[in-house]
């Protein structure tokens, strides 16, 4: 797959949670910003638009705690 913005990233995310405060200050996870429940919603989206698998390793609070980390983690999914 060809490189993906952090543009598309938000665009995946707020279609999963629309609620969620994807660019709130603080840690999305640690700071209660979205619940397990989103991250649920957010890596089922995320696997369709990308065409990738989440290992269950890599479902842990600090993949999830910014977009930041989320991009990095699809990044990094979408390399191997």
């Amino acid at each position: 797959m060809e490189d993906f913005t952090m543009d598309e990233l938000l665009e995946v995310l707020k279609r999963a949670v629309p609620k969620g405060d994807w660019l709130a200050e603080g840690d999305l996870v640690d700071d209660g910003i979205i619940d397990s429940i989103d991250i649920i919603s957010a890596i089922a989206e995320i696997t369709d638009e990308f065409d990738i698998k989440i290992p269950s390793d890599e479902m842990k609070n600090e993949n999830f705690n910014s977009v930041q980390a989320i991009y990095d983690l699809v990044a990094r999914l979408l390399e191997d």
